[in-house]
């Protein structure tokens, strides 16, 4: 994902370091790196637990102001804990699995009591958390009252996901990793039963096939399901702009970013009130459906794909408003701004 940035306030040439952890393969985590970018940071992805890994590690911390992290993991929990010793500063964005507690689908690390003293841990000690949804911030409030929360919302680049001139298609579409945890999580059951209501409509699911659960899927499916696999960003961009319907039928969402860059193409989302976080997403632009309700889900992916196109272009503009890049970008460099000053002020 490219982020547009030029319009945010600059500091040419600061020293200021930030050592930056996670994993830039992944779009939206490769996006607030950009957003950092005009500051000295240094990334690093902590791929296993050996020394040289720890002293590359410790090297980089050493030297730098704050470090930023995306999720709570044991190597979260080891930063932050050194970060203690040598009084550096922590940034910890989180709101996905590492805080969620789901034990009817077995979902969340808040189920494995040691790990859930780790979150914890962090949730305390980590001198910002960043949850990326009300929803998060009452999952990690849940966990401990103690921890120094800034909401701050995902972003997406609406310059890049955007509608073509093209009339949409009748095409819905559900993007995931297909995974057997997934297949309940993400309501693909009910996708795909919702299908078989519709037969004359095409039903798209895109992600990449972590495991054999795929072959489970391709078995219960009927003939109108498109499996595609992983694609580029530049080929589901153009899923998004063909589909009129975009749909998380979840059990649980910690934010739901295919759905606002779905939305900021103009499809219209038909997704699950079970996962209370998409109502922060979606607002009134889209249909809600009880989970597992494939009859429900049927009927609001008919009414979504007969509604005028206004209906889209209202979805793109909530995402424009509150869930823009640049908003990010702006309360993300402030933040920065802060505790660059806090940094000063402690060496004087």
């Amino acid at each position: 994902m490219r982020y547009l940035y030029s319009e945010m306030p600059k500091k040419r040439g600061s020293t200021f370091k930030i050592l930056f952890i996670g994993h830039l393969s992944t779009s939206w985590i490769a996006g607030d790196f950009e957003l950092l970018s005009d500051f000295c940071v240094e990334p690093l992805q902590i791929k296993d637990r050996s020394f040289s890994t720890l002293f590359k590690l410790l090297r980089q911390l050493i030297s730098a102001d704050i470090v930023y992290m995306w999720f709570i993991k044991i190597s979260t929990f080891i930063v932050v804990f050194l970060s203690l010793f040598f009084n550096k500063k922590t940034i910890v964005v989180t709101g996905g699995y590492d805080v969620a507690k789901e034990s009817k689908i077995d979902y969340g690390q808040m189920l494995d009591p040691l790990r859930a003293r780790m979150v914890k841990f962090v949730l305390k000690n980590a001198d910002r958390i960043l949850p990326f949804s009300n929803f998060a911030k009452e999952e990690v409030l849940k966990i401990t009252k103690h921890a120094k929360i800034d909401l701050l919302p995902l972003g997406c680049d609406t310059e890049r996901f955007r509608p073509d001139e093209k009339e949409k298609q009748a095409i819905v579409l559900t993007v995931c990793t297909v995974s057997m945890s997934n297949i309940m999580r993400k309501g693909l059951e009910t996708f795909l039963e919702g299908a078989k209501l519709l037969p004359d409509v095409r039903f798209v699911l895109i992600g990449h096939h972590a495991d054999g659960s795929i072959n489970y899927l391709r078995k219960t499916a009927p003939s109108n399901v498109e499996f595609t696999g992983y694609v580029s960003e530049e080929e589901l961009i153009r899923w998004y702009q063909r589909a009129k319907v975009y749909c998380q039928l979840s059990y649980q969402e910690g934010f739901g970013v295919a759905v606002i860059e779905a939305m900021a193409c103009e499809c219209i989302p038909v997704v699950s009130s079970k996962a209370a976080v998409l109502r922060e997403t979606v607002g009134d632009c889209g249909f809600y459906v009880p989970y597992g309700d494939s009859e429900a889900a049927a009927k609001a992916i008919k009414t979504a794909l007969s509604v005028s196109s206004d209906f889209g272009a209202k979805a793109r503009e909530r995402v424009k408003d509150l869930f823009s890049i640049e908003k990010r970008g702006k309360k993300l460099l402030e933040l920065i701004d802060q505790m660059q000053l806090c940094c000063e002020e402690s060496e004087r």
